[in-house]
Formats: structure tokens, sequence, C-alpha cells
């Protein structure tokens, strides 16, 4: 069986369960408590050095950290990833977005707002991260309006990993008023095989 620990509250730890959820995997989840520095413990650093969840133990004992390296993992084989190359590869591409242009805007800007209480402390710089998160809804707003998912007519991971945290990204300040297609694609998303609402308490 595979073990994830994981925070019940953070869209990157929600992308696994996720995956392992629609693949019928059967799993332990282990609660971590970020704001108590749970990650951080020696033990919890013997496992990952990086000090961070999610982390997957496979069943044979191996580890895997990143979310996105989790869900190209748990999707190996099945229709989540396409088996046309260059599908393929624009999956890969929203899922470099969603870490590299996505989640240190929008999940940061909400991580310091709704759980650490930092929304006075970050002031200036939410302003800044606030402008690049609409900058990338902007981007996933154009591509939506031209298919019903990031690459083309049926989910796939890249869906995944965006939707874990554009779904919470009101929690942030975040509005969606102006972003219809994105709206369209939060209701076709839970309505996939398998699919499990966050948070995930296992």
């Amino acid at each position: 069986m595979h073990t994830l620990y994981g925070n019940s509250t953070s869209g990157n730890c929600w992308k696994p369960a996720m995956m392992l959820h629609a693949r019928g995997l059967p799993f332990r989840w282990i609660e971590v408590d970020i704001l108590k520095g749970e990650s951080r413990t020696p033990q919890f650093l013997r496992l990952n050095p990086n000090g961070r969840v999610p982390l997957l133990i496979l069943p044979d004992g191996r580890t895997l950290a990143e979310s996105n390296a989790m869900l190209l993992h748990l999707g190996e084989g099945s229709a989540w990833i396409p088996s046309n190359p260059y599908l393929r590869a624009k999956v890969y591409e929203w899922l470099f977005f969603e870490q590299y242009s996505h989640e240190p805007y929008i999940a940061t800007v909400r991580f310091w707002v709704k759980f650490a209480g930092k929304a006075e402390e970050k002031k200036l710089e939410i302003v800044e991260r606030t402008a690049r998160g609409y900058a990338a809804l902007g981007v996933m707003e154009k591509a939506l309006s031209a298919s019903p998912f990031l690459v083309g007519e049926r989910a796939t991971l890249a869906d995944i990993a965006l939707y874990a945290y554009t779904h919470v990204a009101p929690q942030g300040g975040f509005s969606l008023d102006e972003f219809p297609a994105i709206r369209r694609w939060l209701d076709r998303v839970p309505a996939e095989p398998g699919f499990v609402p966050m948070p995930f308490h296992g």
C-alpha cells in the first residue's frame, strides 16, 4: 500500500491523493501540520531532506517528493497522460507552468492570507504576487476558451495540477468573475471519474 504524508489544506498534497483515488490505489494518509513544523522534524527530514509535503512512500518503501512528479508516476499508463507525444508534452508544459507561474503566486498568497495570518506583514509582496497570479489565470482563460480542458477534449494531469489551487484562489483574494472559461472548467473537473474534493482528510 502507498503512504502519503500531506496536509489537508494543501493543493499540492491533494494532487497525489486525487490521483491515487482516481486510479483505485489504496493508500494511507498521514496528516502533517506544517504550521507546527511537523515537516521539519528529524524523523520527517530523514524521509524528505527538503522538509516539505507531500511525500509519497511507494509500496516497496521507496520515496517520491514533489507533487507533479507524483502525478506523473501515478498517472503512468492511464488516460490521464496522453499517448500522443505532442499532447503528452503539452501536459508537461502545463505542469511546469503550474509550479513556475501559478503556484508561487496564487497558492502562496492564499497561504499568507488564509492560514499564516500574514496579510498585513506581506502586504507589498501580496500586491506583486497577486498581479502575477492574475496573469497566470489569464493564460489559463485563453486556453480554456478554446477547449474544455487544458489539453484538448479530455481531462489530463494538467487539469488536476491546475485545479488544485485555482479552485481555492478566492481564499487568497483572487476574483474569478472575469474568467468565465475557468469557472466552467472548475465545474467540469469535479465531474471526472474518481474525483475527490479538497480538503482531503484521508
